[in-house]
């Protein structure tokens, strides 16, 4: 009796699929299914972007989408300045390529760091992995580093004041 309530079920679910195949025109190649993004401006407001047929027939309005843009992140990186690797890869993709808790002009997950003293910076990386500071992310990261390599981290963070000193006086 199982196997044929199973059975019974199974093609049920594979003719919906079918039918949802058959009706549905994102498989078509309609309209839905040019759709390749749906852009929010954060307050809930979205905006679709429709691929054109072919490149050379974009709307004023998508030119004008993309020029916008990669004016924002030029903005957003005007700031940066050149970090490790190993910041990079461990800290800015919550704290902001230049530890200032924003990028692109958007809030980040993880808070500021810019101007916060070596001493402070390497305190709370080593409470972090103590587990003395509660964050699983922050505790992941941070566990299989050595003392040495919280020290480098905490040393690049506290020099960030002077790299974008640096970098505005030239």
């Amino acid at each position: 009796m199982k196997n044929i309530i199973v059975g019974t079920l199974t093609l049920l679910i594979v003719g919906l699929m079918v039918l949802t195949a058959i009706d549905d025109p994102v498989y078509h190649g309609g309209e839905h299914s040019k759709v390749i993004k749906d852009f929010g401006d954060g307050n809930g407001q979205g905006q679709k972007i429709v691929a054109s047929a072919s490149p050379e027939e974009k709307s004023d309005r998508e030119k004008e989408n993309e020029a916008l843009h990669a004016l924002r992140d030029k903005a957003g990186n005007a700031g940066a300045f050149k970090v490790t690797n190993e910041y990079k890869s461990k800290c800015s993709s919550c704290h902001g390529v230049n530890g200032s808790g924003f990028q692109n002009g958007k809030a980040m997950m993880g808070p500021k760091l810019f101007g916060q003293s070596e001493e402070v910076i390497y305190k709370d990386l080593a409470d972090f992995k103590a587990g003395r500071k509660e964050n699983m992310i922050m505790k992941g990261l941070l566990i299989k580093l050595n003392d040495d390599a919280l020290r480098r981290l905490a040393k690049e963070i506290g020099e960030f004041p002077e790299r974008a000193k640096a970098k505005a006086a030239k």
